[in-house]
């Protein structure tokens, strides 16, 4: 009889949803997706710092010398601009603010920070992070 109430229990604690105290929510899965990039960039990884952004001739990247569109573009833009190591520098994000659009679609507001020998780079950015396939990506970045 015990048998029985153990393997009934045990069924149905299977066919239960996920708890969601272990979900994650958007704003951590988007903090994981900018901690993701900021690893990549900082062990000069540029196509792994890419693997966040939507792989599409879609993707629009707006920085201080204009538009960039698509995600080929944008990998050659990074890799043109910063060719070494000692030009990427070490990054950081300050992530200032999330704005949630849709329950798919989020805002974000941040500074960027690198660290470099030669001179040291900052500015802003704002990016729409979108869930597509149960995964975040960066659709749009407008870095300066």
């Amino acid at each position: 009889m015990r048998f029985l109430l153990y393997a009934t229990l045990l069924t149905v604690w299977a066919l239960l949803p996920c708890s969601p105290i272990n979900a994650q929510t958007p704003e951590a899965a988007i903090r994981q997706l900018m901690q993701q990039q900021t690893d990549a960039w900082n062990k000069g990884n540029i196509p792994v710092f890419m693997q966040t952004y939507w792989q599409s001739d879609s993707l629009l990247f707006i920085g201080k010398n204009g538009i960039t569109k698509g995600w080929q573009a944008t990998l050659d833009r990074y890799k043109k601009s910063y060719p070494d190591t000692a030009a990427m520098g070490q990054l950081h994000f300050n992530l200032l603010e999330f704005k949630q659009l849709t329950p798919e679609l989020y805002f974000l507001v941040g500074q960027w920070h690198l660290q470099r020998s030669v001179s040291n780079l900052q500015g802003h950015f704002t990016l729409l992070i979108r869930k597509m396939n149960g995964a975040w990506k960066i659709i749009a970045d407008h870095s300066s």
